[in-house]
């Protein structure tokens, strides 16, 4: 179905909290393995490192910084994992990613930060080849965790400039819209369609 001798074979699931990036990741490997793919998965922030510590500190509301150096964290994140990603881009045909570098453009823009700069915090990571955001409305994601939301989780405001920004950086960068409040299997069947419009 896909060609896999391409530059990059990087998907990234994107979607403010409770977009149902979790969900879909686990489906989407799990039917590329059926068809017979290696496929790895990831899952930004990883929070095992010193970079991750401190964020999983802000998160929690431990920790305060500027909107510029926890953005810097957010990539530094994946610059110390740099290993991880190509680790896994060379073991698998495709690497499945829960959030990845457009995850800083959407919520560094909803702090107030260029998405110029935030772009160029990443530039020389291996780049997805096809982004999909999962679009749910405020409400929705509310309801689907209604305790022990994180500071971002909490916060409805900021994450309605969240929902926007994806929605136009997606037109800008060309990225799938999915709707995510649709049920699980029908938001996983639109994914492999624009999986392989974008690997065809």
């Amino acid at each position: 179905m896909f060609d896999c001798l391409v530059p990059s074979r990087l998907i990234a699931l994107e979607g403010i909290d409770q977009a149902g990036k979790k969900t879909q990741t686990r489906l989407l490997s799990a039917s590329l393995r059926r068809e017979g793919f290696k496929v790895g998965t990831l899952s930004f922030p990883i929070y095992s490192t010193s970079s991750g510590r401190l964020i999983r500190s802000f998160l929690a509301g431990r920790a305060k910084t500027s909107p510029h150096a926890l953005h810097l964290l957010y990539s530094l994140n994946r610059w110390e994992n740099m290993e991880t990603i190509t680790g896994a881009l060379k073991k698998n045909d495709l690497v499945i990613c829960n959030r990845y570098t457009p995850s800083n453009l959407a919520y560094g823009e909803a702090r107030g930060l260029s998405v110029q700069w935030l772009a160029g915090l990443d530039a020389g990571l291996p780049e997805a080849r096809a982004v999909f955001v999962l679009d749910v409305p405020i409400p929705k994601s509310f309801s689907r965790k209604t305790r022990r939301r994180d500071v971002n989780e909490r916060d409805r405001a900021f994450l309605e400039k969240v929902r926007r920004n994806y929605r136009s950086l997606a037109h800008r960068f060309g990225w799938h819209i999915v709707d995510g409040t649709r049920p699980a299997v029908e938001v996983h069947e639109r994914i492999l369609l624009g999986l392989r419009s974008a690997f065809l």
